[in-house]
């Protein structure tokens, strides 16, 4: 690795610690954030050629500190408020020792932002990304996902939210929420929802990044370390999911030789021991079953007796749509594509190219190609992703 890269990855974790110590000291989260990321670029600009201070973040804090009071006093509508600028604590005070990545991740997910919204705004003010970044990856314009942002940052002063973590009976629900936000940016990470590429490396890892933070503040919760492990072993298959120029390849078809042993170990030791000493939930569901697949040796050999059971669980704790999906082509594997289809039957869902796709290939397996091809042509009309939607043409050319 070299050393702007070091740099770059030491600038990433340090960046929440510093905003969440500047609005704990502060408030006004939009003028701590600006000082924050001038900080940032001035570390990057001098740390590779001077080296990196013995205490990094407490740097980031006293320059981004310094960096809000100039903007502040040179602000000309909070002239009126010079005495509060004087009174605040001298920016080369030393910075207080906790982390406050929760704390900030609570902030950026609060009840009263939209899903939307609360993706943005963790992935800009937790993960560091730029708003063009955000932008990329969610493919709408700039000057869109900027103006998503700042309202975001407006509802959280208007819901006049404080820089602290909720009280206990709130917590519970809180982390629920941000889990489900760190889910789904890892799931549009995994699988793009539209556009060119199957996978945002860039998403999934920061997805990963996040929630190891923190699963590392509250190593207890049994649902950080199952959304982790769920995360960990899915993503080791990555390397194996896409071939020559980007395609897709199905999970039957993937050379697990290439999945990445050392993720899995990881995901199987902590959803092994999050399901020994903590209250079942979905996530922990999610990454056993991602174990099973993970720890078996070809497609064939996979326990699907097992994974049907899991999938039952799964559905009778957390049910939706998708899950009951899923356990279809689970029946499928263990009493047949008819069964599986019967499945299919009952799920609750409007149109969606996964059920199509889903139909078409039990439909295929059951013998019945008309109907196969019928299924998949309407899968591959109705997703936005080019990868997704070239596997499905290619599997309906076979058929």
């Amino acid at each position: 690795m070299t050393a702007a890269a070091r740099v770059e990855d030491l600038l990433r974790e340090c960046a929440p610690q510093v905003l969440g110590a500047l609005i704990r000291r502060y408030g006004r989260f939009d003028a701590c954030e600006d000082a924050v990321q001038e900080a940032l670029l001035a570390a990057t600009v001098q740390w590779p050629s001077e080296g990196v201070p013995g205490n990094p973040r407490g740097w980031l804090v006293t320059v981004a500190s310094r960096r809000l009071v100039d903007l502040t006093r040179s602000d000309e509508a909070r002239r009126r408020r010079e005495e509060t600028v004087a009174a605040m604590p001298v920016p080369g005070e030393q910075p207080p020792d906790e982390d406050d990545t929760l704390t900030l991740l609570f902030l950026c997910c609060h009840p009263e932002l939209s899903p939307a919204s609360q993706i943005a705004l963790t992935l800009r003010a937790v993960g560091g990304l730029t708003t063009a970044e955000i932008a990329r990856a969610f493919l709408v314009p700039e000057a869109t996902m900027a103006q998503r942002i700042s309202r975001a940052k407006q509802r959280i002063k208007a819901a006049g939210a404080r820089f602290r973590m909720p009280p206990p009976p709130e917590v519970a629900d809180r982390l629920r929420v941000v889990l489900h936000v760190l889910y789904l940016i890892f799931n549009e990470g995994y699988t793009a929802s539209s556009g060119p590429d199957l996978q945002r490396n860039d998403l999934t890892s920061e997805a990963i990044r996040l929630v190891r933070a923190v699963h590392a503040q509250l190593p207890g919760e049994g649902e950080v370390a199952g959304l982790l492990a769920l995360m960990l072993l899915t993503d080791a298959r990555r390397p194996a999911r896409t071939g020559a120029g980007g395609a897709l390849i199905p999970l039957a078809e993937q050379d697990r030789g290439r999945w990445d042993t050392a993720s899995i170990a990881e995901g199987v030791a902590l959803v092994s021991d999050s399901l020994a000493r903590s209250a079942l939930g979905p996530y922990q569901v999610q990454a056993a079953i991602a174990a099973v697949h993970a720890e078996a040796p070809s497609m064939a050999a996979t326990d699907w007796a097992q994974i049907l059971v899991l999938y039952r669980i799964l559905e009778r704790i957390a049910p939706n749509p998708m899950v009951t999906l899923n356990r279809a082509v689970a029946v499928a594997m263990v009493d047949g594509p008819r069964a599986g289809l019967a499945v299919l039957d009952t799920v609750g869902l409007a149109r969606h190219h996964r059920l199509d796709a889903t139909r078409a290939h039990l439909l295929a397996m059951a013998g019945d190609t008309e109907k196969a091809r019928e299924y998949y042509e309407r899968a591959a009309r109705g997703t936005a992703s080019i990868p997704e939607r070239r596997y499905l043409e290619g599997r309906l050319r076979n058929l």
